[in-house]
């Protein structure tokens, strides 16, 4: 009996997305941050606004914030909640490219782009996250794919035997894109008004959509941020609004919070954070042999400029965080998969010049996994640097069992079985096979690697927090950047109007006792404050605290 296709991936998700989601602290920035804001959002009881540290929180729409928020109400306000709604994303992107795939070619190159989204790093990775661009990415990618089914429509192009009215394609695109709006902001829009600017101009300025249909798509698209806007204003006022919208300005000409980069810098994060899907994007972007149908043709040249203009917009924007391009993820895989499709079909030839890079590339992924348990192992690691909050850092003490190779010996293995493999047959299978092993080698790795780097990038600042979740105190961090101290000492909405001034907390009378967290480079300088008490370091952190003034 033939298994249904989308009870097989419903199977692989559950498998390689779902388990372990809790095992390991939410990572700051973005984790914690996203995570506190919906735990702040249930604390409130206000689903209009999101806040961080009960203050208004501009930078983001709500979308997400509400299926993370649900998540928590129904299993717990916990790491496991906060990462659930981008495993079921990832089940969701998983059912729609196999069934955009077959649509466009047959099952064979379904299963190719399941497949390589399956087994590619980063595109693996960010569904066992707990940040906001699975979710997003996913309504940009279905908004564009189905504004061009109605441009295939309204030009009699056939894809299918479907008999879905072609109104229903755009107004189906324009809620989509509304929801991406609501999700991460006006990028949304600037992306997809980009790409349907660049197919315009591909088609020498000649309309391939009415001015009216478009007015239809701008009006459908704005029905969903412009109720947010309107309740939001009709609730608080206009300045929470106007606020959002100059930050999402500012992001695009300014570094983020200190995340500046070289203008290469995406080029390198899809090259080797999408391995092994970039090297053979890279052949679909040279000579192709013509495709059978005009739709498919049409479709890979949206492909080629949804990856082109992500790429450049996010090299040009200032900001560089590694996430940012991870739109791209979607036109890559599906040029990475019409690649392999048409090496099996004998269209192209399978070059040594994809073969060698992956070799080599992944020759060196999986020497990095075989190597950095014995490293880890050396003793005194920390003499190594003279950073001292790095050298801190390394004097964590996360158990290496040796197991920890594991993830290395299985990409090797599945490198050499696949390469052999293809000496003497190129067929679909084998293909199926090497994605479900780099699959395999990605979940493994993340087993046993993310739980030790968060042992020493974090964990000891983390569990001093939580030890603080039970105590009416307050906690602050200083010297650096952090949403910890509020999602792990579950912070509740402070009674005293103080408490959110840094100064009165160190040197005010206060009415509770007050915990400060910094780096140990930055130690000395809270040492010259009198009124604090160092209390504990460990791992490059410094805990102090401050009782509260004894009354005369």
């Amino acid at each position: 009996m033939r298994l249904n296709p989308y009870l097989i991936i419903t199977l692989l998700a559950l498998v390689f997305y779902f388990p372990l989601l809790g095992k390991v602290h939410l990572f700051d920035w973005d984790e914690i941050n996203f995570a506190e804001a919906s735990r702040e959002m249930i604390l409130t009881g206000d689903y209009l606004r999101v806040y961080i540290d009960f203050q208004p929180f501009w930078e983001k729409p709500p979308f997400f914030f509400w299926l993370q928020a649900l998540s928590m109400k129904l299993i717990g306000i916990n790491e496991y909640a906060a990462r659930l709604p981008n495993a079921i994303c990832g089940l969701f992107s998983l059912w729609f490219i196999f069934k955009i795939g077959k649509r466009l070619y047959n099952e064979h190159f379904a299963w190719l782009w399941t497949l390589i989204y399956l087994g590619s790093l980063l595109p693996h990775f960010y569904f066992k996250s707990g940040i906001i661009d699975p979710w997003f990415n996913l309504f940009i990618f279905s908004s564009l794919y189905y504004f061009i089914r109605f441009v295939w429509q309204k030009d009699r192009l056939v894809i299918d035997k479907s008999r879905t009215n072609k109104w229903a394609h755009l107004v189906g695109s324009g809620l989509l894109a509304g929801l991406a709006v609501l999700t991460k902001g006006p990028a949304g829009l600037l992306i997809l008004g980009l790409c349907f600017f660049v197919y315009w101009v591909s088609k020498r300025l000649k309309l391939y959509i009415s001015i009216s249909q478009f007015l239809v798509w701008l009006v459908i698209f704005s029905l969903l941020p412009l109720t947010w806007f309107g309740l939001e204003t009709l609730a608080n006022g206009p300045w929470f609004v106007q606020t959002f919208i100059e930050y999402q300005i500012r992001l695009f000409s300014t570094p983020d919070a200190g995340h500046g980069g070289f203008l290469g810098y995406h080029f390198v994060v899809l090259l080797v954070g999408c391995f092994p899907a970039s090297f053979f994007a890279i052949r679909a972007f040279l000579s192709m042999p013509r495709e059978e149908e005009d739709y498919q043709t049409d479709f890979l040249f949206w492909m080629k400029i949804l990856f082109w203009v992500v790429l450049i917009l996010f090299s040009i924007v200032q900001s560089k965080i590694v996430h940012y391009s991870s739109l791209a993820y979607f036109p890559l895989t599906y040029l990475a998969s019409l690649s392999c499709y048409k090496i099996v079909r004998k269209e192209i030839d399978f070059s040594k010049w994809i073969k060698v890079p992956i070799i080599i590339i992944g020759g060196l992924i999986a020497t990095i996994f075989l190597i950095v348990p014995s490293i880890a192992r050396l003793p005194d690691l920390s003499t190594y640097t003279d950073d001292p909050f790095i050298a801190g850092n390394l004097e964590a003490s996360p158990h290496w069992s040796g197991w920890e190779t594991l993830p290395g010996f299985i990409l090797l293995v599945v490198l050499a079985m696949t390469f052999y493999s293809f000496r003497t047959k190129i067929n679909f299978r084998t293909f199926y096979g090497f994605f479900l092993g780099t699959a395999l080698f990605i979940s493994t790795a993340i087993l046993f690697y993310v739980n030790r780097v968060e042992a020493y990038s974090q964990r000891a600042a983390v569990e001093f927090l939580k030890s603080k979740a039970d105590e009416d105190c307050y906690v602050i961090i200083h010297g650096y950047k952090s949403y910890a101290h509020l999602f792990y000492t579950r912070k509740r909405q402070p009674k005293n109007k103080r408490a959110s001034d840094t100064n009165w907390l160190l040197r005010g009378r206060i009415d509770q006792p007050v915990y400060v967290i910094t780096k140990v480079h930055e130690a000395e300088q809270l040492k010259r404050n009198k009124r604090l008490n160092e209390v504990g370091r460990k791992n490059g952190f410094v805990f102090f605290k401050r009782e509260v003034p004894v009354s005369k």
